[in-house]
This record gives structure tokens, sequence and C-alpha cells, in this order.
């Protein structure tokens, strides 16, 4: 009995032959995985950066290592995602490398935890910048929440096509945007004597590293769409680079232009950085232009999570008898269909959670972070495995400077799921205690098939 042939598994080599024939292209792909990362978290954490970087020089070099990193992320990815296309992406790294238990409780924490408490999260940022245009009254930004995820579970559900252009337009939309607060920033903002300032040395640059990382995250969903993109071997990896050079870029001519308009100290002083440029350079009118574009963004990074937190859930449905529910797949739309009814079940019960505490997207941020990065370091882990367990198995792809390069991106998730239960506290534990939870689900699926 292999790895992938375990007791309680449903069917857990399954060829997903139910899916038709890949419907994405190359800029469908870097769409999608540009909307995840470019969230609203651009427009938060550039102030936390600055306040932990000491002069200019340092902010935008800090962003400069965050994309080099997130590359060599990128590159393990890519080998993966390569060698193994599948509509599960990390679920079949992981369950080749360490087995159905590991497999079988990620399934569960990104079911219940990882994508669906991100789902909530950027729903709340949704709703507390579409409230400042126009407010619904008490409980207005959960309103919101919860009808961005209602209609864009739905859109999704009516096929893969509808998804893909909502993305698109909204990926260029927010792109569009951060150009134009970029250009405007940089000529019409006040020159900043920080730029040129000497190099001054920070105590807290790890610490600014950490939040230039998380703001780099989520170009790992590339992985659950590997199986649905057109020439999956060529444009994987494409998509991974291209995406990852558009996002740098973006990052540091942004707060190249925060830095000129505003000066490391009005960076760090501030509470709403982008509000503040634009209220500088337009008045008034440019912090409301500025609020309509974060939540259109937030709409964009929530539409493509909502997208491609699905796939995981079909795998999962495909592999284990007792959810076998989640593996059907609506051939005519090209949706997994019950994935995206279970997924937006629960991102509106976390969003119900959300509005009784003080600060919704808080408390979704210590909910899902360190469970992510143990999975995640996982995941770098499974690539030194599969590279020992399956050695004669074609490669598209092979990592460069192995096994430096893993290791290295080990390292870095190490580092980030530290510096995530550090920064949490006691808030990580409801995450984890609702992980720890899929273990009697594990062995109930188990004893399940040994009856039958």
């Amino acid at each position: 009995m292999t790895k992938l042939d375990t007791p309680y598994s449903l069917n857990s080599s399954a060829s997903h032959a139910d899916l038709k024939s890949p419907t994405l292209t190359l800029s469908d792909a870097i769409a999608i995985i540009v909307g995840i990362v470019i969230g609203a978290g651009i427009f938060e954490t550039p102030a936390l950066v600055a306040a932990n970087s000491g002069n200019g020089f340092i902010v935008l070099l800090t962003w400069v290592i965050g994309g080099a990193v997130s590359f060599v992320g990128a590159l393990c990815y890519a080998e993966l995602a390569t060698t193994y296309p599948h509509v599960g992406g990390n679920y079949e790294y992981l369950k080749r490398a360490f087995g159905q238990n590991v497999a079988f409780l990620f399934a569960w924490a990104r079911m219940t935890v990882i994508q669906t408490g991100s789902i909530a999260l950027l729903a709340f940022i949704f709703g507390d910048y579409a409230s400042q245009l126009f407010s619904l009254g008490s409980g207005s930004s959960s309103i919101y929440a919860v009808g961005a995820i209602a209609l864009l579970t739905s859109l999704n559900i009516i096929g893969i096509r509808q998804g893909k252009r909502i993305q698109n337009g909204l990926t260029m939309i927010t792109i569009l945007g951060l150009v134009t607060i970029t250009i405007l920033g940089l000529l019409l903002g006040r020159p900043s004597p920080q730029l040129a300032a000497p190099i001054v040395a920070s105590s807290n640059w790890g610490s600014a590293m950490l939040f230039v990382l998380l703001s780099y995250g989520g170009w790992n969903e590339a992985a659950y769409i590997s199986a649905e993109i057109q020439r999956p071997q060529r444009n994987i990896v494409r998509s991974l680079l291209w995406s990852i050079g558009i996002i740098t870029a973006l990052y540091v001519l942004i707060n190249a232009a925060f830095l000129r308009g505003l000066g490391v100290s009005g960076m760090a002083q501030s509470q709403a950085i982008a509000a503040d440029l634009m209220r500088q350079i337009l008045g008034e009118p440019g912090a409301v232009l500025i609020s309509a574009l974060i939540a259109m963004t937030a709409l964009g990074s929530l539409n493509a999570s909502i997208f491609t937190g699905a796939r995981t859930n079909y795998a999962f449905g495909q592999d284990v008898a007792l959810f076998n529910f989640l593996g059907r797949w609506r051939s005519q739309a090209g949706t997994p269909m019950t994935g995206f009814l279970v997924q937006g079940a629960i991102a509106l019960l976390l969003v119900f959670m959300g509005t009784f505490t003080r600060n919704g997207f808080e408390a979704m941020v210590d909910y899902t972070a360190p469970v992510f990065w143990f999975f995640f370091l996982l995941s770098g882990i499974s690539l030194v495995l599969l590279r020992m367990q399956d050695p004669h198995r074609l490669r598209p792809f092979r990592v460069p400077f192995y096994p430096v390069t893993p290791l290295l991106f080990c390292a870095v998730c190490s580092y980030l799921l530290y510096s995530s239960l550090v920064y949490t506290g006691l808030g990580a534990s409801v995450g984890i205690i609702v992980v720890a939870l899929g273990i009697p689900f594990l062995y109930w699926s188990r004893i399940q098939h040994r009856r039958s």
C-alpha cells in the first residue's frame, strides 16, 4: 500500500477526467496571481515598514529583497507545479511527500482556516472602505462583506469564463490605480530629504521584512490553477516569474512615491498612508478616490481567492470518501460548484464571527497566519522529499542551485512561522484548535472505509 493509496481514500489517484481542457491563458494566470498578491495590504504595510527601517534607501531595499525572496519561493513552486500539475495544488504535493494524513489536515485547514479566513479578511477590508464611500448604517462593513462573498461566489459558480473575466478587469483597475498614485506622488509630491539621507542601520529590520513578505504573500495560488493553464510546462513558470516581477516593480515604485510625498517620518506616523498622500496632492477628493481604489483592490483579491480556494475542496472530495460531496465538478461551467458553496458558507460564518470582535480584520489575521506558514513550510520541504522519493520523474522545470534554493525558502518560512506566532500570541490558538478538530474526521474516514 503506497502513500497515494491509503485505506480511507476514495480515489487517491483520481485523473480528474471530468475537468474540461485547460481554459486559462498565460495572461489569465498572471491576472489571478497579481490580483491575489496586490491586496489592500500594500496600503497598510508601508507605514509599518518605514517605522522599522530608518531611512528611505533601506525602505526601498527591503521591498526589493522581499521580491527576491518571493522569486526564490516561486522557483520552488514552479518545479512542483510543472512536475505535478494538479487542481489540488499544495494538497497534491503534501500527499505525495508526507502521505494522506498530512494532506487531509492541510485540505481541512485550507477549507476551514487558511483560505476561508483570507476570504473573510479581504471581505472586511472591502466593507470598511466601501462604507466610507456609502455607509449602510450600523454593521455596514459586515453587510458589504457578506454581499461581496455571496455575489462573487455565485458568479464563479456560473462559470470559469465569468470568474476570470471579472478577475482580469479588477486586476487591471488595481494596477492602473497604483500606477496613477505612483505617478502623482513622484511628480506632484513634495520632495523628501530622507531619500538622500545616509544609510542608517536599523535594529528592527527583521520586523520590516516580516511586513514586506506578508504583502508579497499569495503568489503560491498559481499551484491551484496549474491543471487549468494552457501549456502548463511553460506557462506556469512564466506566470509566476512575470507576476512577481510586476508586483515587485509596483511595490518599489509606490513606496518611492510615498517617500517623496511624505518622507520616512511622515510614512511612519501615518495611519492611512495612501489617503494622506492623495489628500496632500488632490485635497479631500483624493482621499475619496483612494478609498474607492482600496475597495476595488480588496474586491479583486477577494475574487481571486474565491476562484482558487474551491479547487482544493474539489481535490479533497475526490480523495476522501467522507467528503466526496466536495468532489463534484460542474462540467458545463468548468467549476467545482459544491466546493464553492461550502467555501462560501464557511467564509460567511467567519464574517459573522468577526462582526462581534473589535476588529474583524485583525481577528482574521490572528486566525490564519500561523496555520498558513506552517503548511507553507511543509510545501517547501516536500520539494526536497519528492526529489529523493521520486528521482526518475520527468521535471519540465528544475529549481536552480538545488538544494540551496529550497533550503533558503524553508528558512524564510520558518522565520515567518515563528514571527506570526509571536505576533498573534493567543489569537493563533483558535485557528490551531480548528485544525485539530480535523483529526477526528481523519480517523472517522478511516474507520468508515474499513467498515465498508
